[in-house]
Order: C-alpha cells, then structure tokens, then sequence
C-alpha cells in the first residue's frame, strides 16, 4: 500500500480513484487526507447467486480480493479519524460505493458526511464540505435493484443457453436487448432488395453582364426507373433551349446543438474522432479526474448560471456581443435521472488543456460544443434555380446556399450519421446571381445508375442513441454494455471492404446521340460498423421465444422506469424484484423442461455426389456446414466444414456450402513436401512441413490462391520467424529462444517461459534453459484440463474402491476372528 499514512486533525476524505484523491487534496489543504477505494470494495457473493431469494433478496456482499488491503488500510484510518467524509460520484453507483463503505469501515452517522460536487474545483470541493449530506438510500437502493435483478438474470438465464442452446454462453437483461437491437437492423439488411434508378445531372455555363463565365451544376428534379426512360430523356436535350424558369430565395436559421450528455459525447466523440465508447468514457474520466471537465456521466442538458455567465464573458470578449444568445436547454431523455450538469469544462477561459493527445482533441470538442450552445443562431439565405429543360416538362435544380451571419458556426458544427450516396452539388454552393429568363448554355449532361440504400449498420455511437431513444439503459451503462455484447461474441465491430459493382452511363455527345457504357465502383464499404455474429442471432432467436420478456424493448424500458421510482422513493427495491424475479422463474423452469435444443440448423438441399443433406448450424467451435447426418456407422459419418467470414447461417447458399468441402486442398508441392490450404478455428491457412501459414486477410482466397503465392506466404512467415529467433539448440529441437512483443522469452513445445531480469537470453545455455522451463508451471488447455480432472476423478474412485475393499476385508478378518473366538468360548 506504500509509505504509512497519519490522519491530520481527523479528517479522512475517501473517494474512488486515486487520480481524483490527488486533485482533491490539493484543495482541502492539510487539516483533510484523501484517500482511494479503487471502485467498488465489495460485491455480490458468487454462491446461491449472492441473493437470498427466500429472505426478500437479501443480498451477500463480499470484500473483494484484491480490495482486501485497500479495505484494511481504510479501516485503519477511519479507526484514528474524527471525522470521515464519503466523497464518491453522485450517482446512483457512486452512492452505492458510499454505503459500502459506510457498513465495511462500520462508520456511525455521528461522524460520517457525505460529499457530492460535479466538478473538481477548489470551489466545488469548499462548497461540498460546507454542505455535507447523509447518504441517499433511496439511490443506493435503486442501484442494488439493478445489480441483483441482473445477477438474478445472468445466472439463471445462462445455464438455459448452455443446455438448450451451446456451452459457455452468457445472458444479460440490458445487453440482450441491445444484441437485439443488432439483429433485427441485420436481418432488415439481408431482407432488403435494392431497386435502381437513373440520376441525370447538367454542367451549364453562365455569363454575367461583364461577360465573366461560370460554370453551374445543376440536377434534374425526378428520377427515371429504366435506362430506357432516361435515354430518351438525354435525346430529347439535344436541341433543348434551357433558361432559367424561378429563382427562390429564403431565410435559413440553423440553431446549435446542446451541451454534451453522455450519449451525445459519445455520438460526437465517435463521428468527429473515432473514438470508441468506451475510449471516450476512459478519457473523459481522466478529465473529470483532473479537475478539468465537469461529471461525465450525466443525461442532463443544463448548465449552472456561473458555467452561463462564463460562457456570455468568453464570446463577448472574443467575438462580440452579437455572437451571445444565453440559452437553457431541457432534457428529453427518457428516465432522466439526476439533475446534474451537462458536460462542460469546468472553466471556459481554458481553450485548451495539457495532457495526452486523445484527452486535449476531447477536451477540445466538449469546449466548442458549450461554447457554441450559447451562442446566436446562424443565419443563411437557401437560394433556388429552377432551370426548364426545353420542352421535356422537366426541371433541373440547383441548390446553393451563402452564410449571412455564421454565428455558432465560427466555432462549431454537430456532425451527423448520414450514410450512403453523397451529393456534392447539394448545399453550402455558392450559385451565381441569376434571374429569371436567363438563357443557359449546356455544356455536358449525363445519367448515372444508382440504388436505393438498405438500411446502415449501427456504430457504437448510434447504438447508444437508439438505446437512449427506447429509454433502455442510463448513462453509467452503455459503454460497459456495448463492451460485453462484443466481449461475449455476440457481436464483432469491424470494417468490412465494399464490392466491385457494375453500373451504367449515360452520356449526351455531340451530335445529339447517347453513349452508353459499363463502369465500375466499389459499393457497401463498411467502418467500425457492429455486425451480429451467427451465435448471436442464435441466442436472440431463443431468447425471443421462450423468454420475450428479457428482450422485449417496452418491458425493458419499464424495468428502467421502476428503478428511476425506487431512485425517487416510490417503490420498494425488494418488491420490484418479486414482480420480476417470479415469473421470469417460472419461465426458466418450464424452458428447461419443454423447450427444444436450437442451433439455427438450415437445411440447403442435398449434396449431388452422395444425395445426402447439406444443413449449416452453430456447432462447439462456431457455425459451420454438414454433409449427412449422425450415424452410428463409423464409415458412414458426417462431414464438416467451418463457415468462412462473411458467410451467415441464414443467407449461404448450397452452392457456398459445398464449396466448403473442396478444403483442405493441395495445390502442389514445395521442397518435395505437399502445400495444403485449409481453413481452421483461427481462419485459412497454408499447411507445410508439420507447420502452418495463416493467408493474408482480405487478400487470400482459399478457393483461389495457387501454389506460387503460397510459396511466398511460406517464405515470409519464414522471414519473419528468423527475425524473432535468438537461438536454437541442437539437443532439443522444440527448445528455442525468442525475441517477442514483450521482449526475449523461451519456448519449449507450446510453452512460453518468461526470462529472469537477471538473465541475458543470448548467453542462456542449453541447461539453463531447461532449468527454467522445468521450474515454470506447466499451462493446460481446456482438453488437458477435462483430461487431468478425468484422471484425478479416476484416482479417487481407485482409491475409494481400494479403502473399501480394505474396509472389507478388514471387516471379514474381524468376522473370521469373533467367529474363532466364539467356537473356541464354545469348546472350553
């Protein structure tokens, strides 16, 4: 724990981490010690659930192992203390830290205070100390609501997948429902079919009363259906006359956005710097923890009248006072929970922050974004050209706008999620001044295929905000949310590269006939976008049919309402429960008794070489296709191949399938030793020599690569290995000394041997090596463990039989003795 601490005049400051202890006590001065409970000190037990469901939920607590000495330590202090002060977050977690630490530290009300602020500033932390409250059980309450209904849960719900569904899956209540939200985005997307229309734009030129020439991009009003329709269309501009039929002019006001909640930063952090949730909440901590932004977990739009008065001195004296225009925002997030600030930064005057790149770009954002929410509108004028296309009884439209006053919009812009084809003749053009009846001349008009757009993909981001939309979730839980649902294979992010897709072109040339020809681009190309696994649209299938409640998003949301009126007081915590728990127990039960095992099994026809069937389903090791069935002939059992990536349960074709079987196969041969490629667990792979080569991804086709490129693959990875090597021993071929991420460590087999501080690898010696490996600890995978246990539960039932039958003839021999004896009492 370090250097011994003295409590100074018996004031004990605890708070959460020790980042914010440090920033805390540089403003409480001497008379106050701030120490650090790392978190939570204590949760719920692992046996019987933690919960006595018999006794009204009574819930177990146990200290943590690692918060052992933490605990030991605190209770030391507080022991030597006059008074201690919980300073934890003022949230409902927070307020559940303090009262765990209130009963473990058995403090007494006489001398314990409880402390909130929303910023760490040396005027926060006096205030918080000059008005010390009592814990808030009513929030306390709501968050052990909460963590026992999703231990209730998770525990129950779990053991019903590993029956009825796979081994070693998970359930949650809230990340359930957010797999959910996942699947069905997915399953509109392999339901969608795209339709196609053609869009036709124009080039004109302008000339001024100077004879100044401009060039004007212009895009017909409507779309046409067929290529057809559009040829036509482009034939019949030939000799068209084009002028100017209106002009429109309107005002545009653009008002900016609020200050940051949590789900917003989260969204804006996301589209503008590409973090992740959870990266963002890490960040932002550190900022709230260094005094430099205010709470980051908060669904409140407002701001304090000191951040406002801040905010009106900050623009004025930068860009005058036409540039403020104070506003209050009011929260519309469902549930709202406690009224705590927006996001800002605790003081406006900073436009910038130390500290690391990631923190400086997000204290960054959070300034413009406050900044900008008090500041006047921005004003635009939209301008209009409708342009005649002779006789067709079509219009071209060209849009444009200029900034009359930029307002906000000198410091900043909310980004959006808009997604699919970009217009970039749409809007912020700024069009020459025309009139109407301006004759243009036409320089060039085309027509491009398009298609309609399926339906995106969520973000992290967006997700969050769908989640916020269906009242699902609180600002404390989405990031760990969105991390579990991933963590659990549920759900991948990544990015996946687009298709070559063929589309046609239309062109006017000269002499009034239409050109058309075939182009190509790339389409569907996808960026950290959230796609449902197999396994996860599995388990969401099961879920949605035995339990529909758990994934139901209005009961969802209103198990969220009920912990909001457990927050306020309302409702009993215990009572919610039962309303809950009793039902959804029921349910478990008659699942596990009636419900039939489910493995998405998909019947795609039948193999034409055997006439067996060919299925595709979730197997031990993921999804995967099948010819045949299971048979207890031994020449007569199923074959099996894993799905490649990409590849759904639901939408692989028998033709895809099959091609599965065509692996493993050998393209040649190498060294006079055979070149197969294959796919595995980990993905597709070159096999030579006893040893293996993963293709490159994206670039490698298992059906495709030949034996030339699998040659170069080898001799890389070779490359490769040769830079890692340090050395090797001639008395055991499986010993070698590597140079790693981590630096210089042995290998032995499948083993990794760390090297002592006090070694240098190159001068290790063959025994030396073999004296490190022997002295670490053997690590076994899941087989070799199943295997030890096996033989351990083997060794004991041996043993039990063999002190049984000693028992026995113990017994016998005792027998044999009292009979001799008898006879012998007998003779005498």
């Amino acid at each position: 724990m370090g250097k011994k601490t003295t409590v100074k005049e018996g004031n004990l400051v605890i708070v959460e981490s020790p980042a914010k202890a440090k920033t805390i006590e540089k403003f409480l001065g001497e008379d106050f010690v701030v120490k650090s409970s790392y978190g939570h000190i204590r949760d719920l037990s692992k046996t019987d659930f933690g919960v006595d469901k018999e006794n009204n939920y009574e819930p177990d607590y146990i200290i943590s192992k690692d918060k052992k000495e933490v605990v030991k330590e605190l209770k030391s202090l507080a022991k030597k203390s006059k008074m201690v002060w919980l300073a934890s977050d003022e949230d409902r977690e927070g307020e559940a830290i303090a009262w765990h630490l209130y009963e473990v530290l058995g403090l007494k009300e006489e001398n314990t205070r409880r402390i909130v602020f929303h910023e760490i500033t040396k005027e926060a932390i006096q205030n918080a100390v000059k008005n010390p409250r009592s814990i808030d059980y009513n929030l306390v309450n709501a968050q052990q609501a909460r963590r026992i209904l999703d231990r209730l849960v998770g525990f129950e719900l779990s053991p019903v997948l590993w029956r009825k569904v796979k081994p070693s899956l998970s359930a949650g209540r809230v990340q359930s429902v957010a797999v959910r939200v996942l699947v069905d985005r997915e399953r509109e997307i392999f339901a969608f079919k795209p339709t196609s229309s053609y869009r036709v734009t124009a080039l004109f030129e302008v000339k001024d009363e100077k004879g100044k020439v401009t060039e004007l991009k212009a895009e017909l009003s409507k779309r046409f259906d067929t290529l057809e329709e559009t040829k036509v269309f482009l034939e019949q501009c030939t000799d068209a006359a084009f002028n100017v039929n209106k002009v429109e002019k309107k005002p545009v006001k653009k008002s900016p956005a609020a200050p940051f909640t949590t789900s917003t930063l989260q969204q804006e952090a996301s589209r503008k710097l590409g973090y992740s949730v959870s990266q963002t909440m890490s960040v932002a901590q550190k900022l709230y923890e260094a005094g430099k932004i205010t709470y980051m977990r908060t669904d409140s739009v407002n701001l304090s009248d000191m951040a406002l008065s801040m905010a009106s001195n900050m623009i004025t004296e930068k860009m005058g006072e036409q540039y403020v225009k104070i506003r209050k925002y009011k929260t519309k997030a469902k549930g709202a929970q406690e009224a705590h600030e927006a996001i800002r930064p605790t003081y406006l005057n900073n436009e910038s922050v130390s500290g690391s790149s990631q923190e400086q770009k997000l204290y960054e954002l959070i300034w413009k974004r406050t900044i900008a929410s008090q500041m006047s509108d921005a004003q635009l004028e939209k301008t209009v050209i409708h342009i005649n296309a002779g006789t067709t009884g079509e219009k071209f439209m060209a849009t444009g706008e200029i900034i009359k006053f930029d307002g906000f919009l000198k410091v900043y812009i909310e980004s959006t999620d808009a997604e699919g084809e970009q217009d970039d003749d749409k809007g912020g053009v700024l069009l020459p001044p025309m009139s109407e009846g301006d004759v243009l001349d036409m320089l060039h008009i085309d027509a491009r295929q398009r298609w309609s757009l399926k339906p995106p993909r969520y973000t992290e981001a967006s997700l969050v905000r769908k989640l916020e939309e269906l009242g699902i979730g609180r600002p404390s839980t989405y990031a760990p949310t969105i991390s579990t649902i991933q963590n659990r294979g549920y759900v991948v992010k990544e990015e996946r590269e687009g298709v070559e897709r063929v589309y046609k072109h239309l062109m006017l040339v000269n002499g009034g006939s239409v050109e058309v020809s075939d182009k190509k681009e790339i389409s569907g190309a996808e960026r950290n976008k959230l796609f449902p696994t197999d396994i996860g649209m599995v388990v969401n299938d099961f879920l949605v049919k035995y339990f529909d409640n758990i994934v139901s998003f209005d009961f969802t949301a209103k198990v969220e309402k009920d912990f909001d009126e457990i927050a306020l007081g309302n409702v009993a915590w215990n009572k919610s429960i039962d309303e809950f728990y009793k039902p959804f127990h029921l349910k478990v039960e008659e699942t596990l008794e009636n419900s039939e095992k489910s493995s998405g099994e998909r019947i795609l026809g039948e193999d034409p070489a055997t006439g067996k069937p060919v299925s595709v389903r979730i197997g031990r090791f993921g999804p995967l296709a099948q010819i045949g069935e299971s048979s207890e002939d031994e020449e007569d059992k199923p074959k099996f191949a894993s799905l490649r990536k990409g590849q759904h349960l639901e939408t692989i074709t028998l033709e895809e399938a099959l091609d599965l079987f065509k692996l493993p196969r050998t393209v040649g041969e190498f060294e006079n030793k055979v070149v197969v490629i294959g796919i595995g667990r980990f993905g597709p792979y070159i096999r030579h020599d006893g040893k293996f080569v993963s293709l490159k991804k994206d670039v490698d086709d298992p059906m495709e690569i030949d034996l030339e490129t699998s040659i170069e693959r080898i001799k890389t990875k070779r490359e490769e290995d040769a830079k890692k090597l340090i050395k090797e021993f001639p008395e055991d071929e499986e010993l070698r000394i590597l140079i790693g991420r981590w630096g210089p460590f042995i290998k032995h087999g499948k083993n990794n041997i760390k090297i002592p501080k006090d070694k240098v690898a190159e001068d290790l010696t063959f025994e030396e090596c073999m004296a490190l490996v022997e002295a670490s600890p053997v690590k076994k995978g899941k087989a070799a463990a199943k295997k030890t246990t096996a033989k351990k539960a083997t060794a004991k039932k041996t043993t039990a039989k063999k002190t049984a039958a000693k028992k026995t003839t113990a017994k016998k021999s005792t027998a044999k003795k009292k009979t001799s004896t008898a006879k012998t009492k007998k003779k005498d």
